[in-house]
C-alpha cells in the first residue's frame, strides 16, 4: 500500500472504530424510545420490508430464535444476499473474516481462528474442495443462488462434528417452503482497471444469473433451479521470494552460496535470513465459471417431506505468467545489513537472472447434493433419512520455459560482466513490505539478446480428487414436561483424498547457436504484457523485462505447443487418503421457568470414531545432471506401497442454556468439547524432495530438502470451550450483543525428526525427515465478540433510512506452531528438544483483531451500502503442512453497493470491490521479513435485475 493509501486507511479505520462506539450508544438510547410508542410500532409492522434492511432483520431474528449462539445472514427471496460471492457475504457476519485469493474472499476464519478450526456444510452436509483442506472454497458458489448462511459459534450434539471455532452452514431454497412463483434474471458487466492495463485487454467481463421457482399439483411438488455464467478477469502483479528460507552465517564467504548456520550454533553465532530466489511476476488471467443449483421438494401429505437438491459448479481460469527470476538469492552476498531477528535490511549479491514464462490453467469441478426423506408417523415422532454425495476435482496444467543469462549474449559477444551472474542490490525501508531490488544498470533487463542460455522446458500436471459419501438417520420425539424434545441419530461417511503432481521435462533441447538465435528472435514478445507494472508499490525499481512467447518456445524446441503430461502418474509425493467416520449423538431440548424467568436450551453428547488409511509410494532415486552445473533427484520408476493406518474415538458433550432475563434480553451460556480434524492433505504418507525448485549443487543439498508431505497419524485437535453472551433486541432492526469465550486446547502440533534411508544411485543415504505429531502441550484462547446494529428510524426524514451494523472480535492465544527448519525440533526416541532459531507462530489463521462495519441507506427506490473489513496479521500454514512459517499482513478492504428500483421488479445495481486497491502482503519465516505482495486492483460491476 502506498503512503497515501496508508494514511487514508488509518483514518478510515479510526473513524469506523469511533463509529462502532457511537453506534452502541445510539442503539442503547433512542431505540428504547421507539418501543414506548406502540402505535408507531404497529404501523411499522405493517410495512413490507425489503432489501438490506430485510436481510439484517432476518439475521437478527435468526440469532434470537436459535438455541446455540448463532450469527446469520439470510434473505427471504432468491438472489438477495448482498454480495457477489458467498465468501464476501460471510465476511459481513460477526466474527467471520476471509483469506483473500485473486482479490476475492475464499477461505473463512471464525472469531479470528483459522479455517482448519471450522467446519463447513452445504445444506447440512459436508462439502469437498480442491485445496486439500477441509474448508469450503466459497468462491465456487454464486451468492445469487444461496439464501441463508448460519454460523454456529457454539456446538450442539445434532451438529455431529462441528468445529472448535464454529460451523458454517450454507443453505439453498426449498421451493415449497418458498411458496410462490419466481422468475428472475440478472446480467452484470465487470470492469477491472488492472485488466485495462493488460496489453490487448479492456478489463471487461460479465456474469449472468437466471433462476426459476414454482409449485405444482396443489402445492405438493415444488421445483427450483438457478444457473449462472461468470466470465471475468483477475489480473495480478506480484513480487515473491521462494518458500524455502535459510539462516546464513553472518561470516560466510561471498564467493558462493552462503553457509547455513548449523543447529549446534543456534543462539551463539549471528545469522541472517534469505530465500533461495526472488521473483517478479506479471499475470494476465481469464476466469470462467458455470454453476447450476437445483432442488425438487415433494410433500404428498403432512406426514412426508422429500427434498432432493443438487449443486454443480465448473470453474476454469487460465493464467499467462511472465517472471523475472533472480534464481540464486543465496550467492555472492556482501554488505549484508540485518536486524536482531535476522531480517535483512540491505545486501549486495550476484545471481543468474532468468526470463521465465508459463501458461497455467486450472479446472475445478464441484458436484454435490443429497436426498432427504422426512416422515412424521405421529404428531410427536419425526424420522429423517439423508444420503449425500460431494466431489471436487481440481486439475492444473502448467507449461513453463526458462531462459537464463550467459557470459556471452545471443550474438556471441562478451557481456560487460564476463559471466552469467549479474550484480544486484536489495534494500527494504523499515515499515515497508516492498523491497527495492536494483539490477546493475549496465545490464539491460529489456534486451532479449541477454536471455538465451540454459533453455529449460517443463510440463507439470497436478490433480486433486476429494470425495465424500455420507448417510445419516435422525429421530426426534416431542415430549411434555421439562424436556420438550429428545433427538438421536447416527452418521456414516467415507472421505477420500487423492492427488498427484507429475513433471514432463525429458525434452531433447540440443541445438546449435544459429538455431538458438532463430528461436530467440522468432519467439520474442515485442512489448511487455502490461503497462505500469507494480507502479503502486513504493520503492519498486523493476517495471518491465524481456519476455517470450511460451507457445512459440515449446513449438520450436519440442515440435509441439503442448507435449502432454506423463502417462505414469506415480510418484513418492502422491497422497492417497481414506477416512471413514461413524458417529452418533443423543440430545434433549428443555424448556422451563426458573422462577419467573423462562429458560430453554439443550444438552447432549456426540461420539465420533475415525479410521484413517494412508497409502504412500517409496522408490529408489537416481541423480540427473541438469547440464548447467546443478543436479536433481528423480525416481527409478520402481515403486512399493507403504500403508499407514490410524484410528481415534472422541466423546463430545455439549450444553446450551438461554435465560430470558427480560422480554427483549437474553443471556446465553454454553459449554462443550469440540474437535477439528487435520486437513486431508496433511494425512499423506508420501515424501517430497524439494520445497521449491529442484536445481541443487550436491547430493547433500538435494537430500537435505526431503520432507514428509503429510503425517497420517495426526489426531484431531481437541478443545474444551465455554461461551457466555448477553443479547438485547429492542426492536426488529436493532441488536446489541456481547460474547466472551474461552477455549482450552488439549494438545498441539510439534515438528519431529526421523532419520530415513534413501537409496541414491545404489548407495544408501540417511537423511532427516521432518513430520508433524500431536503434542501433549496445553494452550488456550480467550476472546470477546461485540455486535451492534440499528436503523436510525428516530431521525427526521429522509435520514430515517439510515442504518448501520458494526461487529468486532478480539482473541488472545498462546498456541505455538514451530518452523519445521528453523524452529524447535523433537527427537522421537529421546524426546529431547533441539531449540530453534526463530520464534514460533500461533494458530494457523489466528488474527487478534477482526472488525466489520456496514452502513446502509434505503429511501424509496434507492439502496446504498458500504462495507469495511479489517483483519490483523495472521500465520497461514501451507496446504499439507510440514512447511516453514508464513505470515499474512493486516488486511482492510472497502466495498460499496447500490441499487435503484426502475419499476416494480426491475432494478439497476452497482458494486465496487476493494475500492482503495488494498494489496496482500506475506512474510517468511518471521514477521517483517518480506516474502510476497500481490496487487489485484479494484473491480466494478453494473447490472440489471428483473423478477416476476
Amino acid at each position: 500500500m502506498n503512503s497515501r493509501n496508508q494514511i487514508r486507511a488509518r483514518g478510515l479505520r479510526a473513524a469506523l472504530l469511533a463509529g462502532a462506539g457511537s453506534t452502541l450508544l445510539v442503539t442503547a438510547i433512542p431505540v428504547r424510545a421507539q418501543d414506548t410508542a406502540p402505535a408507531a410500532q404497529g404501523e411499522e409492522d405493517a410495512i413490507v420490508v425489503t432489501g438490506i434492511r430485510e436481510t439484517i432483520q432476518n439475521s437478527i431474528n435468526t440469532k434470537r430464535e436459535e438455541t446455540a449462539i448463532v450469527d446469520a445472514l439470510s434473505a427471504d427471496d432468491i438472489g438477495d444476499l448482498p454480495a457477489l460471492s458467498v465468501g464476501q457475504a460471510i465476511q459481513t457476519i460477526t466474527g467471520a473474516t476471509t483469506h483473500r485469493e485473486k482479490g476475492d474472499a475464499s477461505e473463512i476464519a471464525l472469531r479470528g481462528l483459522g479455517p482448519f478450526l471450522s467446519n463447513a456444510t452445504f445444506n447440512g452436509r459436508d462439502a469437498t474442495n480442491g485445496s486439500g483442506d477441509r474448508s469450503v472454497n466459497f468462491n465456487q458458489f454464486p451468492s445469487e443462488l444461496v439464501n441463508n448462511i448460519k454460523i454456529y459459534k457454539t456446538q450442539q450434539a445434532d451438529l455431529v462434528e462441528g468445529g472448535v471455532a464454529g460451523t458454517i452452514e450454507i443453505g439453498t431454497l426449498r421451493p415449497l417452503d418458498f411458496g410462490k412463483r419466481r422468475i428472475q434474471g440478472e446480467v452484470k458487466a465487470q470492469y477491472n482497471p488492472y485488466g485495462d492495463r493488460i496489453v490487448g485487454s479492456g478489463g471487461i467481463g460479465w456474469r449472468g444469473t437466471l433462476s426459476y421457482v414454482d409449485q405444482f399439483a396443489n402445492d405438493t411438488i415444488g421445483i427450483a433451479i438457478g444457473v449462472q455464467r461468470n466470465d471475468t478477469n483477475n489480473p495480478e502483479e506480484t513480487y515473491a521470494a521462494s518458500t524455502t528460507w535459510t539462516a546464513c552465517r553472518a561470516d560466510n564467504s561471498a564467493a558462493a552460496n552462503c553457509t547455513e548456520l548449523a543447529r549446534a550454533d543456534y543462539g551463539q553465532d549471528p545469522f541472517y535470513l534469505v530465500p533461495n530466489a526472488y521473483t517478479f511476476r506479471q499475470i494476465s488471467e481469464t476466469d470462467k465459471r458455470d454453476a447450476v443449483f437445483g432442488a425438487i421438494q415433494w410433500r404428498p401429505s403432512d406426514q412426508f417431506n422429500v427434498n432432493l437438491d443438487v449443486q454443480y459448479s465448473d470453474r476454469t481460469f487460465v493464467e499467462s505468467r511472465r517472471d523475472l527470476n533472480i534464481s540464486e538469492a543465496r550467492r555472492g552476498l556482501t554488505d549484508v545489513v540485518y536486524d536482531e531477528n535476522g531480517i535483512v535490511q540491505s545486501l549486495s549479491g550476484q545471481s543468474a537472472i532468468e526470463s521465465n514464462g508459463s501458461e497455467l490453467s486450472r479446472a475445478e469441478e464441484y458436484l454435490g447434493g443429497g436426498l432427504s426423506v422426512e416422515w412424521q408417523p405421529s404428531d410427536r415422532l419425526t424420522l429423517t433419512v439423508d444420503g449425500s454425495y460431494s466431489r471436487t476435482i481440481r486439475v492444473e496444467d502448467e507449461r513453463n520455459v526458462r531462459l537464463r543469462t550467459d557470459p556471452r549474449d545471443l550474438n556471441g559477444d562478451t557481456t560487460v560482466f564476463n559471466n552469467m551472474r549479474i550484480p544486484y542490490t536489495y534494500e527494504i525501508t523499515p515499515g515497508s513490505f516492498v523491497p527495492t531490488i536494483t539490477i546493475d544498470p549496465r545490464f539491460d533487463l529489456n534486451n532479449h539478446d541477454l536471455f538465451w542460455d540454459d533453455a529449460r522446458l517443463r510440463r507439470d500436471q497436478s490433480r486433486r480428487h476429494n470425495e465424500i459419501i455420507a448417510g445419516r438417520f435422525d429421530a426426534g420425539y416431542e415430549m411434555d414436561g421439562f424436556f420438550s424434545k429428545l433427538s438421536a441419530g447416527v452418521r456414516w461417511s467415507e472421505m477420500t483424498f487423492r492427488d498427484y503432481d507429475v513433471r514432463n521435462e525429458g525434452f531433447d533441447l540440443t541445438s546449435d547457436i544459429d538455431e538458438e538465435r532463430r528461436i530467440n528472435n522468432l519467439c520474442r514478445t515485442r512489448a511487455f504484457p502490461q503497462t505500469g507494472f507494480l507502479s503502486a508499490a513504493d520503492g519498486n525499481a523493476i517495471n518491465s523485462w524481456a519476455t517470450f512467447d511460451v507457445d512459440c518456445l515449446f513449438r520450436e524446441y519440442t515440435g509441439s505447443e503442448d507435449p502432454g503430461a506423463l502417462e505414469d502418474k506415480r510418484s513418492p509425493a502422491n497422497r492417497d487418503v481414506t477416512e471413514r467416520t461413524l458417529a452418533g449423538y443423543i440430545m434433549a431440548d428443555y424448556d422451563a421457568d426458573l422462577g419467573n424467568m423462562p429458560v430453554r436450551g439443550n444438552i447432549g453428547v456426540r461420539v465420533v470414531k475415525t479410521d484413517v488409511t494412508s497409502n504412500g509410494l517409496r522408490s529408489d532415486l537416481t541423480i540427473i545432471d541438469n547440464g548447467d552445473g546443478t543436479i536433481r533427484l528423480d525416481t527409478t520408476g520402481d515403486f512399493e506401497t507403504v500403508t499407514i493406518k490410524s484410528s481415534n474415538t472422541r466423546i463430545l458433550p455439549s450444553v446450551n442454556a438461554i435465560f430470558e432475563v427480560a422480554p427483549d434480553t437474553l443471556l446465553r451460556v454454553a459449554g462443550y468439547r469440540a474437535m477439528s480434524r487435520p486437513a486431508p492433505s496433511a494425512l499423506g504418507a508420501g515424501r517430497t524432495f524439494q520445497l521449491d525448485g529442484n536445481d541443487f549443487t550436491s547430493v547433500e543439498e538435494a537430500i537435505g530438502n526431503v520432507r514428509a508431505n503429510g503425517s497420517p497419524r495426526l489426531k484431531p485437535l481437541m478443545s474444551w470451550n465455554a461461551d457466555a453472551a448477553i443479547e438485547w433486541y429492542p426492536n426488529k432492526d436493532s441488536l446489541l450483543s456481547a460474547t466472551v469465550y474461552y477455549k482450552q486446547f488439549n494438545g498441539g502440533f510439534q515438528p519431529v525428526v526421523f532419520d530415513e534411508a534413501f537409496v541414491i544411485d545404489g548407495q544408501t543415504v540417511t537423511a532427516p525427515v521432518t513430520q508433524t505429531r500431536n503434542s501433549p502441550d496445553k494452550s488456550r484462547i480467550y476472546g470477546l465478540e461485540l455486535t451492534a446494529a440499528t436503523r436510525f428510524s428516530f431521525l427526521p426524514k429522509p435520514l430515517d433510512g439510515l442504518g448501520a451494523k458494526v461487529s468486532y472480535n478480539y482473541a488472545d492465544s498462546n498456541f505455538e506452531t514451530q518452523d519445521v527448519r528453523l524452529g524447535d525440533q523433537f527427537d522421537p526416541v529421546t524426546e529431547e528438544v533441539s531449540q530453534g532459531l526463530i520464534a514460533p507462530a500461533g494458530l494457523s489463521g489466528y488474527s487478534k483483531h477482526v472488525l466489520s462495519a456496514q452502513a446502509y441507506y434505503e429511501l424509496g427506490p434507492v439502496s446504498l451500502q458500504a462495507i469495511y473489513n479489517y483483519r490483523s496479521k495472521y500465520f497461514q500454514d501451507f496446504v499439507g503442512g510440514n512447511s516453514q512459517l508464513r505470515y499474512v499482513g493486516p488486511s482492510e478492504t472497502v466495498d460499496f453497493r447500490a441499487s435503484l428500483a426502475l419499476m416494480p421488479g426491475v432494478s439497476l445495481r452497482f458494486e465496487a470491490l476493494n475500492l482503495f486497491n488494498e494489496p496482500k502482503a506475506t512474510y517468511m519465516p518471521v514477521y517483517g521479513s518480506s516474502r510476497q505482495y500481490h496487487y489485484y486492483g479494484s473491480k466494478y460491476f453494473i447490472g440489471l435485475r428483473a423478477r416476476i
